[in-house]
């Protein structure tokens, strides 16, 4: 199992969650929620960059912005302002982290049609 795939579950099931605690929490809850699990998918994106597909760069970039604005909102905006901000931003992490887990399957999937293509032995 590849790091790339372990981190985008991760990122995913932080930032469900996150999704879950706008709604459950009370605002003043939700900003230091969104505080610390920003700061956590901030550093997973920033430990993803360094990937080998462009597509998860390109994603790992997009995750870390998203977590860098999170940590900025979830301490400048109010507690009722940043329910709505985190709950987005979660969101939005959510849907990046399927294309990490899609693109790492499809380029998966390509790898095992490889291997599966017969071949006629070469007669000697």
């Amino acid at each position: 199992m590849s790091t790339r795939f372990l981190s985008n579950v991760a990122l995913a099931l932080a930032a469900g969650f996150l999704v879950v605690a706008t709604m459950a929490f009370a605002p003043g809850t939700v900003a230091w929620i969104s505080f610390g699990i920003a700061i956590a998918i901030t550093m997973t994106g920033l430990a993803m960059l360094p990937s080998r597909s462009p597509i998860q760069r390109v994603v790992s970039g997009l995750v870390t912005l998203v977590g860098a604005w999170t940590i900025v909102a979830s301490l400048v905006f109010a507690p009722a302002t940043v329910v709505w901000l985190a709950f987005a931003s979660a969101l939005a992490v959510v849907g990046l982290s399927v294309v990490g887990l899609t693109a790492h399957e499809l380029s998966t999937e390509r790898v095992v049609h490889s291997l599966e293509i017969e071949r006629e032995p070469v007669a000697a």
